[in-house]
């Protein structure tokens, strides 16, 4: 059998962490900044854990991760 192929665009978005759950970068912090507040900006920095509802299709796309 051949090697399954990562999809290269969640590979760039998504990692594991050490217990085998999937870390994400929060949207809407790119542009507009104006009108939101310093502490939702700050908020927006973090990391965070895909949903476990996405667990399945993120695995999917990302079979070695």
């Amino acid at each position: 059998m051949p090697k399954m192929k990562s999809n290269r665009g969640a590979a760039k978005r998504f990692t594991a962490t050490g217990s085998g759950k999937i870390r994400r970068s929060k949207a809407f912090s790119s542009h507009i900044l104006t009108k939101k507040s310093t502490k939702r900006k700050r908020n927006l920095r973090k990391r965070t854990l895909v949903a476990g509802t996405d667990m399945k299709t993120v695995r999917r796309m990302l079979p070695y991760l």
